[in-house]
């Protein structure tokens, strides 16, 4: 079985969604049969590499409501992680730009590792609090996962990958595809968004019939 995902690192309801994807194999018995692919989305392809505002001024500003409603809004995000064993620690989050971070992505997709790079790389920003647009963090978090650390700068310091995340981005508008995460399965059937566990087991059962 063949998954492809489009998502973005800064994305929580990506990491929640590929959590209970992940979730989902295991019950169905399929993780050691599906291939994951993950493809580049970038939710705001504008963004900064660092901002003064915090998440929750961010958020305020982006939807126009008050600061108090984005704290509130945050913590339903949170407590939706919490419930698949994901710990979101939104306090120290550095909202930054996910280019460099998809393109190294391609190359960790190349030597086989693009499913731990992109835990990894989540983990990372939702829960250590790190900025994953920084190449000394994303260096680090490339060696964690086995990928050689000299490539992986010598990449991040050159233009290497850029198609193919423009590509996957182009990709995205070709299928309509308006928000991540995204699923399809088999080139056949999509989920859109972070589903429950048991909608993901029903698509992969009716698959596996």
């Amino acid at each position: 079985m063949k998954v492809e995902i489009w998502s973005d690192y800064v994305c929580p309801f990506c990491y929640i969604g590929e959590r209970k994807l992940a979730l989902a194999l295991e019950k169905t018995g399929m993780t050691a049969a599906a291939e994951i692919v993950f493809n580049a989305y970038e939710l705001d392809p504008n963004a900064r590499k660092s901002y003064v505002e915090n998440i929750n001024q961010l958020i305020a500003k982006k939807y126009g409501m008050s600061l108090e409603q984005a704290i509130a809004a945050n913590n339903n995000i949170i407590n939706a992680a919490r419930e698949v064993d994901l710990d979101f620690n939104f306090d120290k989050l550095q909202p930054t730009n996910t280019f460099d971070a998809h393109r190294l992505s391609h190359y960790a997709k190349d030597q086989g590792k693009q499913q731990a790079y992109t835990e990894a790389v989540m983990k990372s920003y939702f829960t250590e609090g790190l900025n994953i647009s920084d190449f000394d963090v994303l260096t680090a978090i490339a060696g964690e996962v086995g990928l050689d650390q000299v490539e992986v700068l010598r990449i991040l310091e050159s233009s290497a990958y850029e198609k193919e995340v423009r590509q996957d981005e182009e990709n995205a508008r070709s299928r309509h595809i308006h928000g991540v995460p995204y699923f399809l399965f088999n080139e056949t059937t999509a989920v859109s968004g972070a589903q429950p566990v048991d909608t993901f087991v029903a698509v992969i059962e009716e698959l596996k019939e």
